[in-house]
């Protein structure tokens, strides 16, 4: 199995145990994140052309990740 690049313990190494925190109390937290863990492996299926994908939907994925997780960055404070 190879690791998947940007996931949100290597993103925010510090943030682990808020995460986990938050995770368990704040159900849009958690929804944030499992959508996030979608994205990232879709992108990264993409990348090694387990599932390819045009230019566009990858460029379009690039962005949802980055936009979700600008929004988990702002929840962690």
């Amino acid at each position: 199995m190879s690791h998947t690049p940007h996931e949100l313990a290597d993103e925010f190494p510090d943030k682990a145990d808020r995460i986990h925190d938050l995770k368990m109390k704040d159900g849009n937290f958690r929804k944030l994140t499992e959508d996030y863990h979608e994205v990232n492996r879709a992108i990264h299926r993409a990348e090694t052309n387990v599932e390819p994908c045009s230019e566009e939907h990858e460029a379009q994925l690039r962005r949802q990740r980055l936009f979700l997780k600008d929004q988990i960055a702002a929840k962690l404070g």
